[in-house]
């Protein structure tokens, strides 16, 4: 271990360990009914849990054998009494860690090295690439795009205590801690109703404006005061997108309306944020030729967001006219003086306009081809006989296609919805400028006919070829679609109408793939796999047509989902992968956990915005995958593919994933507003409607993970067998593509344990998977120490190592208490009892997946 991780490990021991123990004692004096004793109890079945497991206990065994151990309950009630406390302690266990790691963050990170702006500045003023910098800055951003992925257990007041304790903890003040801790106490954490979408964008703009506004834009400000002649005014760098409010794929509850209110939000909340800003510096500037100005800017400010009816139609310009005004005064008249706080708030102005953050449209492609039939069938636009024609005659139609007039109403309000959201785009670029509003991706897109549909839908609802300013991006998510994915744009640049289009975006086109159905559907190494050979392709047909492509990754928390070190995946991109821009969803958990507080999302998007720089700049390492790493690579993948689908295939998958696991209670949790699965709510559950947050998350509450690792140590194992573990080592030593790929995999198989359903393995239906799925994690953890050298998961990262395992013990007793409460939900439905105690388990089983999820912090 080098000195800065050994530095690390010390301060999460003294900073995380230490005061969890010292804090978690002020736990006794929280508002709970007999708070005391439920302490004192938890500790008792924690130790029960650790020694049970370690003799082979099954979580029914060691929950009766505790309540006969140390308390005098008899009936199922008071069982329930002590369970449910048990759990609401729990979780506030997780919310002190939390908040401690946090607080900690700046000590254990090392904020000027490697990875962030600090560093690449030393970096690029001792090898002189001052040029070299100014050229990749040109059209280099990173995008982060914030979803309303059901992934957030946290509900918003639980969020912000968070954020104020772990401030109170940076300043060590303990009277403040003693006090968040008893609103903690009293705060709940279950939400009685679903959030609808505008709640879940509401929550998400919080982040906006107490984090993300100030980290951009400490990031701008020191790209413009240490490369001032690097960083073109027109490219930010960094960008936001949104989706709660406007991604309408699978979720009925967006519709226009919708959209137009998270519009307007966002439109009134970076007024705010500027009006807060210009009332500082207002503070400051009250001399002659200043002063006034910035009095009229506050008034105008305030009367657009806090007095109604006095709203204007207020713009980006007029805003940086005056702030431009200001800035000469104060040069010419002034040296100077303050001229930084001005500037800081003209880089915002810059930055956020109006919009704050791009609200992305999403609808399903299948929702696409519906509407156009429905159209067909009531007007002549596109020929009654549309739905009848072959794809090719289709797209024809549709590049061709006149607004319609008058406007259609439809039946089906899905239906709709997609003509009328199409308008609603241009009343949100009218408003909040054409960044408010200027993309629409289609989920499931594998053909260009799908893409055309969207195009024409354009042009039916009246906008015009040559004035369309909206991006048009595929998503593709299946392995099979994204195979097919080269082809399917080489058919879109050849289109002429398409390619005028392009032409109008300055040949620029965004594609977007999705990792977690990849992964549901091919499993972890051919979802990355895929995804990496597919960006090649798409680079090398887009390049051939003098496009330049921009790769836009749906990414979530774990690495099942795209999640875990993602900024080491795209510092290890070869040449054949386009990175002008880094885009990539942050979904639920993700914005909490790293981007929560300021320190933490500076940090994190520095090593998102480096990863794109640096080895550009500076690495004499080519990561570009030569022949025989992709020839061995590709073959793991189709190995550990195969092993997949064959599990994936067996009969009683779902329904032993269903049997053990909280699946069935995921849509009870109330924490987004989207159904859990796509289709109608009856019917027999298939993989293809499942969705992966819950299929994922479903893996991730019964300590077995599958998704992320499954099939690597089959795949490890045969070329081991065929004479190419040396080849596997030195891969492994010289890749950083295939080294990330396998850290995140340790980082899934280390949240795994097996003795929590270890009873299952004599099952007789379930008894078969359970071995199965044991086997495949023993052996895919002795393939990877032998390929790795290492003795033990997650080795190279002592910190991280660390913190799981603290957080794995402290939920050790709800994983338990749910296995628990299944087996009796269970009992129950098997001898046909319908009583109120049966609903009471269920909840119990839903409520402790709140305190296991947040503890992975990226599990779902």
């Amino acid at each position: 271990m080098d000195h800065s991780a050994n530095r690390a490990l010390q301060h999460f021991k003294n900073d995380i360990g230490i005061n969890f123990q010292l804090y978690n004692s002020l736990f006794t004096s929280l508002p709970f009914h007999r708070i005391e004793k439920t302490g004192i109890l938890l500790a008792l079945l924690l130790s029960n849990c650790e020694d049970g497991y370690l003799k082979g206990q099954s979580p029914v065994t060691i929950i009766e054998e505790f309540f006969k151990k140390h308390t005098a309950f008899k009936s199922d009630k008071e069982k329930l009494d002590i369970l449910f406390r048990f759990v609401q302690y729990a979780e506030r266990q997780v919310v002190l860690f939390d908040a401690l790691e946090d607080a900690a963050f700046s000590r254990i990170h090392d904020m000027n090295g490697p990875g962030t702006l600090k560093h690449l500045e030393s970096e690029v003023i001792k090898m002189e690439k001052e040029d070299e910098l100014t050229e990749k800055l040109k059209d280099y951003c990173v995008r982060l795009v914030l979803t309303a992925h059901p992934t957030q257990f946290y509900p918003g007041p639980v969020l912000a205590i968070i954020n104020d304790l772990s401030k109170a903890m940076m300043n060590n003040n303990t009277s403040q801690i003693n006090m968040y801790l008893q609103q903690l106490g009293k705060t709940a954490f279950f939400k009685k109703q679903k959030p609808t979408p505008y709640d879940e964008a509401v929550s998400l703009i919080w982040f906006l404006e107490n984090v993300f506004y100030q980290a951009i834009g400490k990031i701008i400000n020191f790209l413009k005061n240490h490369f001032p002649d690097s960083l073109p005014a027109t490219n930010p760098v960094v960008k936001l997108g949104f989706w709660p409010g406007g991604d309408r794929d699978g979720n009925p509850f967006v519709n226009v309306e919708i959209t137009q209110q998270v519009a307007e939000a966002l439109r009134g909340s970076i007024i705010k944020c500027y009006y807060l800003d210009v009332r500082r510096i207002r503070r400051r500037l009250t001399f002659d030729g200043v002063d006034i100005p910035m009095a009229e800017l506050e008034k105008k400010l305030y009367e657009n967001i806090f007095i109604p009816g006095m709203r204007t139609d207020l713009s980006k310009d007029e805003i940086l006219d005056t702030l431009y005004g200001i800035k000469d005064t104060l040069i010419n008249k002034h040296n100077g003086l303050f001229l930084h706080l001005v500037e800081s708030l003209i880089n915002k102005v810059l930055l956020f306009g109006l919009h704050f953050s791009s609200l992305d449209i999403r609808q399903d492609s299948s929702k696409h081809g519906a509407t156009l039939n429905s159209i067909a069938a009531l007007c002549e636009n596109l020929g009654k006989d549309y739905a009848s024609q072959s794809s090719s005659e289709k797209i024809v139609r549709l590049a061709s296609a006149t607004a319609i007039i008058p406007p259609l109403k439809l039946d089906d309000a899905i239906e709709q919805d997609c003509l009328d959201v199409i308008k609603t785009i241009k009343t949100i670029q009218y408003k909040n400028g054409e960044e408010g509003c200027n993309r629409y991706i289609i989920s499931q897109c594998n053909s260009a006919l799908n893409v055309m549909e969207v195009f024409g839908l354009f042009m039916l609802s009246g906008w015009k070829k040559e004035e369309l300013t909206v991006d048009i991006v595929p998503l593709f998510e299946t392995i099979d679609d994204l195979q097919r994915a080269a082809a399917v744009m080489k058919e879109l640049y050849e289109n002429k109408v398409y390619r005028q289009h392009l032409k109008q975006r300055n040949n620029h086109q965004t594609i977007m793939v999705g990792f977690s159905d990849g992964t549901k559907d091919g499993g972890y190494i051919m979802a990355n796999w895929g995804i990496y050979k597919a960006k090649e392709e798409l680079t090398a047909i887009s390049k051939s047509y003098d496009i330049d492509v921009v790769f836009f990754d749906g990414r979530g928390g774990p690495p099942a989902r795209g999640g875990g070190k993602t900024h080491k995946f795209y510092a290890s991109m070869g040449k054949n992968i386009s990175n002008k821009e880094i885009q990539l969803t942050i979904q639920g958990q993700t914005v909490s956990s790293n981007f929560g507080m300021i320190d933490a999302a500076q940090y994190n998007m520095e090593q998102l915005i480096n990863a794109g720089v640096f080895n550009e700049l500076f690495s004499s390492k080519n990561f570009t995958l030569n022949d025989r790493q992709e020839n061995l690579i590709s073959k793991l993948a189709g190995e550990s593919f195969d092993a997949y689908s064959k599990l994936k295939n067996h009969p009683n998958f779902l329904e032993y994933l269903g049997h053990a696991s909280p699946l069935k209670f995921y849509a009870e949790t109330n924490i987004g507003s989207r159904p859990s699965k796509r289709g109608g709510a009856g019917g027999k559950l298939s993989l293809s409607d499942l969705r992966a947050i819950p299929f994922v998350g479903a893996w991730s509450q019964l300590k077995q993970n599958v998704t992320g690792y499954y099939g690597v140590g089959t795949a490890l194992k045969k070329a081991k067998e065929s004479g190419q573990m040396n080849d596997l080592k030195a891969f492994y030593k010289e890749s950083l593509f295939f080294r990330t790929l396998i850290d995140n995999c340790e980082m899934a198989m280390k949240k795994c344990f097996f003795p929590l359903t270890a009873f299952l393995c004599d099952h007789p239906d379930y008894g078969e998977i359970w071995k199965d799925i044991y086997a495949e994690f023993e052996l895919t953890q002795s393939m990877l120490f032998e390929m790795t050298g290492k003795n033990e998961l997650m080795a190279d990262y002592p910190v991280e190592q660390l913190s799981i395992q603290m957080r794995e013990r402290i939920v050790l007793p709800l994983v338990t208490i749910q296995q628990y409460a299944i087996t009796r939900v269970r009992e129950m439905e098997e001898k046909g009892i319908q009583n109120p105690e049966r609903e009471v388990f269920g909840k119990l089983v839903m409520r402790c997946s709140f305190g296991i999820i947040n503890a992975g912090r990226n599990s779902a």
